[in-house]
């Protein structure tokens, strides 16, 4: 048994468009794409899809969840590292005399990024740093910072916020403290990575073989293994035809119920008890195969990487529509749209004029449904307090209903 990643153990900040990594630096980029065959039975790697499928990988190139987990570097990296923006202060003796100087300097040095945790007294100082070597999240609300001890994995104490554009304290850090020793776990990295070998069977390790890791969700994540779809096509026509047919997976011809499991396997929220190991999901299989299942969730309001699918499936409009799912508004091959956007997937089921505000605002009201009906909300497991100010990041939430003063 073991559960996924709990949000105070682990908070990692996700999805929507960082920096622009093309296909085609993806084996220089993350020379463990070579070794997936090795490491996972039938799988090929991205650079194998591209070859043939060469406008929807660079499409998908620049999505938040090929971007969700990045080795560390002057791309991936959003924070500063300048003078004037690579200070995060937590303490200053001119401001409170009773306290030390306490504070994270972010360096870059001959292409390598740190960061130093500082406190005392004058120049008596104690210092500790410690490498950025993972970048976790996209950068549609931030980024939270890896780095290795070995062949172990353990998140760093200090963050970049979108918001401002700054760093903070990492979300679920105790403002005022350096603390360099959080693990982190397999239930944490399997939504931020394609894979990565534990080194223990034991739920709350932190120790894997580095050089198996496959940043960010790969093509196959989500269409499965691939390699046997690679030979089928790189084979001569005769030869094809004695080869099986049905070798990649296609989610769009998945049952409603397995199409939605797919996005749930990441999307359900982390208060969820797996049977099976971390990176063990297999597409279009039933995910009460690899979890139990969650209880009916009594919140309305989103979690710590929101409970997407358990609030949609409350929605009327997902109950009343059979054919209703995820992919009705989202396409994961291509980055995510302003949320205004979506209201044209709204209103070919609804009428405009049906909507109570349409006669407060007329017409303009068809521009955007969203923000309505889908409100952007705080949540309250984001959360990261740094010098005593509290940001918290905003989730949309995904129960499309009427909301009071909405």
């Amino acid at each position: 048994m073991r559960w996924r990643c709990d949000p105070r153990q682990f908070a990692l900040i996700l999805f929507c468009l960082a920096t622009f990594l093309p296909v085609s630096s993806e084996t220089a980029e993350n020379p463990a794409s070579l070794k997936l065959a090795a490491q996972r039975p039938g799988w090929a790697g991205d650079a194998a899809c591209a070859a043939c499928h060469r406008e929807v990988s660079e499409s998908y190139s620049h999505t938040a969840h090929h971007l969700t987990s990045q080795i560390a570097g002057p791309r991936s990296i959003l924070g500063s590292f300048r003078p004037g923006g690579n200070i995060l202060t937590i303490s200053d003796p001119s401001v409170r005399p009773s306290q030390p100087a306490f504070y994270f300097d972010m360096e870059e040095r001959a292409g390598k990024f740190t960061e130093t945790a500082v406190t005392g007294w004058g120049k008596d100082l104690l210092k500790k740093t410690e490498s950025i070597d993972l970048v976790t999240g996209s950068g549609a609300r931030g980024q939270t910072y890896l780095y290795w001890q070995g062949d172990q994995l353990f998140e760093l104490p200090v963050s970049y916020w979108r918001d401002g554009n700054r760093w903070v304290n990492s979300p679920g850090f105790v403002d005022g403290t350096a603390n360099f020793s959080r693990p982190v776990n397999p239930g944490c990295l399997e939504c931020h990575a394609t894979y990565i070998r534990p080194l223990s069977s034991e739920v709350t390790t932190n120790s894997y073989e580095k050089d198996s890791l496959v940043t960010g969700i790969a093509c196959e994540t989500c269409h499965g293994p691939g390699a046997g779809h690679v030979a089928r096509y790189a084979a001569s026509a005769a030869r094809r035809a004695e080869l099986p047919q049905d070798t990649i997976l296609n989610p769009a011809k998945f049952s409603r119920d397995r199409q939605v499991d797919a996005c749930a396997y990441c999307h359900s929220g982390l208060q969820r008890e797996a049977v099976a190991p971390a990176f063990s999901f297999v597409p279009g299989k039933p995910l009460t195969d690899f979890f139990k299942p969650l209880p009916v969730a009594a919140s309305e309001h989103p979690d710590v990487h929101g409970n997407q699918v358990g609030l949609l499936e409350r929605s009327r409009c997902y109950q009343s529509s059979p054919s209703m799912s995820c992919a009705t508004c989202h396409d994961t091959h291509t980055g995510e749209k302003a949320a205004a956007s979506y209201s044209s997937k709204c209103l070919s089921c609804h009428l405009w004029t049906a909507c109570g505000v349409s006669k407060k605002i007329g017409h303009s009201i068809v521009s955007n449904c969203i923000d309505c009906h889908m409100p952007a909300e705080t949540t309250n497991v984001i959360v990261s307090e740094t010098s005593g100010q509290v940001v918290r990041a905003k989730m949309r939430n995904h129960w499309i209903k009427v909301y009071p003063g909405g």
